[in-house]
């Protein structure tokens, strides 16, 4: 069968049977048979026409590379606590993005008020072309209602949803997706491409004092599931029209 991911990724990137063969340091018959389906390259070869192809070696050739060893390597770093994330974290990952920025929080206000390149870096990226999509709690929703009796703070977190949406409509242009979602948050979600940041969420504690965990995407299933999570949120949540009262 012909591995149609192989070839269509060959030509996307303008190459020919003999220029990567020549890349490859292989004779174009291997290459014929890689696009055939007839053959897998061994695992030296894999790296290096991956890389040269621009893919992942798991999307390329899935049957071939380990999914407990692809999940594995999709962890880049963990942290005890939000508050432990390396402050220029965020920046620099949200400067690199290309593609795709999406927020799933309740607030995330620790953003745009501890982060002076924030609105601004987001606007621009809006601006270039890139879908940002950030889902927040609905102030009018049960959710976030809960989780303020969690917390004992007397409708605090409505407020911060509140601020935090002034912010965004202030400074953020009309590309700009905002949706208002009214689920149990487990993880708060930070997208940056193929870059995830996860707020793990514990009862009874503040998210700044949570565990956090950095991903990057190799085609495992840490990434894919919360990626997954986070299109049901945003299918069944509202779209933001106007700052709402708590």
């Amino acid at each position: 069968m012909v591995n149609e991911r192989f070839r269509r990724a060959m030509h996307r990137s303008g190459h020919d049977l003999s220029s990567l063969a020549a890349a490859a340091e292989v004779s174009t018959k291997s290459v014929e048979r890689w696009i055939a389906g007839d053959s897998i390259p061994y695992p030296r070869t894999r790296y290096r026409v991956a890389a040269v192809l621009g893919e992942d070696e798991g999307y390329l050739w899935p049957e071939a590379v380990n999914g407990a060893s692809l999940a594995g390597a999709e962890l880049v770093a963990t942290y005890p606590r939000r508050n432990d994330v390396p402050r220029h974290l965020w920046t620099e990952l949200l400067r690199a993005s290309q593609r795709n920025v999406d927020v799933l929080a309740f607030a995330g206000l620790f953003l745009a008020e501890e982060h002076s390149d924030w609105l601004p870096t987001l606007a621009a990226k809006a601006e270039a072309g890139v879908r940002v999509r950030l889902l927040l709690g609905d102030p009018q929703g049960s959710q976030l209602a809960a989780r303020d009796l969690e917390y004992k703070i007397n409708g605090g977190v409505a407020g911060r949803v509140i601020s935090v949406l002034g912010h965004y409509t202030e400074q953020l242009p009309g590309s700009v997706e905002i949706r208002l979602h009214d689920t149990p948050l487990y993880n708060s979600i930070y997208r940056f491409d193929d870059d995830l940041i996860i707020n793990h969420h514990v009862y009874g504690i503040l998210a700044a004092f949570t565990p956090t965990t950095h991903l990057r995407r190799i085609d495992g299933a840490y990434v894919n599931t919360y990626l997954e999570s986070f299109e049901r949120v945003w299918g069944s949540a509202r779209e933001f029209r106007q700052v709402p009262q708590p």
